[in-house]
């Protein structure tokens, strides 16, 4: 809405309308969480690991977005299983080193 009509709009200026959402009329993307670069070293048997499985879901048609998508939606899973500390499978997988046998 332009509030002096002989004033030409400016179409730099900040605007609440988001052109894709106008012109597509789906819902305006949120402002995207803040990222950070992180370096882990990572042996390569679990590198190849990844790779191979991203490729798989990825040609599988899996809503896996991209490989940092992936990874972190793995490691807030680990995460979460961490947090149920005595029953966690990270961490009898980490402590002896073989998984203990799942109960029913």
């Amino acid at each position: 809405m332009v509030s002096n009509p002989k004033k030409p709009p400016d179409f730099f200026e900040p605007s609440p309308l988001d052109p894709m959402q106008s012109a597509t009329g789906g819902k305006a993307a949120g402002a995207p969480a803040p990222k950070k670069k992180a370096g882990f070293y990572l042996s390569l048997d679990v590198l190849d690991r990844f790779e191979r499985k991203f490729y798989e879901l990825k040609l599988a048609g899996a809503p896996v977005g991209n490989k940092s998508n992936l990874l972190e939606a793995a490691l807030n899973f680990a995460l979460d299983d961490l947090d149920r500390n005595p029953h966690s499978r990270v961490l009898s997988r980490e402590a002896g080193g073989a998984q203990k046998p799942e109960q029913d």
